[in-house]
């Protein structure tokens, strides 16, 4: 049997919603791993990266925008979707196995901290 995969797509929309987006190339597959998260998120699709161990997209989004920190940021990054990965996502360096960042979202339910993203004082 060869190896499924999963690609976890999100982004960071500031305030003034410019847009950063992100992907993980993730180990496994689960048919409702999808359904899980966004059961786990913050109004729909909000979550803090640094609290689930997801790498927060701020410092690209920062250099994209030509800007450092200001007061259109925030402490969350919004989940796209998850989807299988596709021949040409395999080139992504692995970044984890599903199964664990699913168990990371479930526990963060309800009880999300943004005090853990340096952004949540701006």
């Amino acid at each position: 049997m060869h190896q499924r995969f999963s690609v976890f797509e999100y982004q960071y929309r500031d305030a003034g919603n410019w847009k950063t987006a992100g992907t993980l190339l993730l180990t496994g597959a689960s048919d409702d791993a999808d359904t899980t998260i966004r059961n786990s998120l913050e109004w729909a699709d909000q979550f803090v990266a640094e609290q689930v161990g997801v790498p927060s997209l701020c410092p690209k989004h920062f250099e994209s925008t030509g800007d450092g920190p200001s007061d259109l940021d925030h402490a969350y990054h919004e989940f796209v979707r998850l989807r299988t990965a596709t021949p040409a996502d395999l080139s992504l360096p692995p970044a984890g196995d599903l199964p664990d960042l699913v168990k990371r979202f479930r526990a963060a339910a309800n009880r999300w901290d943004v005090t853990l993203s340096p952004n949540c004082d701006l």
